[in-house]
């Protein structure tokens, strides 16, 4: 009963929550870059470089025998995948950095702790409260 109990007070901390919605998020956010990166960047790039489908782009390692396949290194999907990394790590780049921003911005807005008294008020506040005691 200890171990469920256990495994209850784990699963309920709020970082496993955060974590869960987390990769959630990454994961169909990985499925909408990969559909960007495939649908619109590749093929304008492919333009760009005078017609070229990089995920066609492969050298023949083997040929094709009879049932046997060809083996294939499938250099394009490799480029595809790349410029994928690219775009999500360029955009955690910029919600980190948004997120920094708006940290410095709270930190800023926050009131400033007041001063510590000095030495001397110290002194005088202890000399008042002993006199006060007496």
């Amino acid at each position: 009963m200890s171990f469920l109990r256990e495994f209850r007070d784990f699963a309920m901390r709020g970082n496993v929550f955060d974590l869960a919605v987390a990769v959630v998020i990454g994961g169909a956010f990985g499925r909408i870059v990969t559909a960007l990166v495939e649908g619109v960047v590749m093929p304008v790039t492919g333009v760009a470089v005078s017609g070229m489908d990089f995920s066609n782009l492969a050298i023949v390692l083997r040929e094709a025998d009879g049932e046997k396949e060809a083996v294939l290194l499938k250099y394009g999907m490799f480029i595809q995948s790349v410029v994928d990394f690219i775009i999500v790590a360029f955009v955690i780049f910029l919600a980190m950095r948004g997120m920094k921003a708006l940290q410095r911005k709270k930190e800023e807005e926050a009131p400033a702790a007041p001063p510590e008294p000095s030495d001397e008020v110290k002194l005088l506040t202890e000399i008042r409260d002993a006199l006060k005691s007496r």
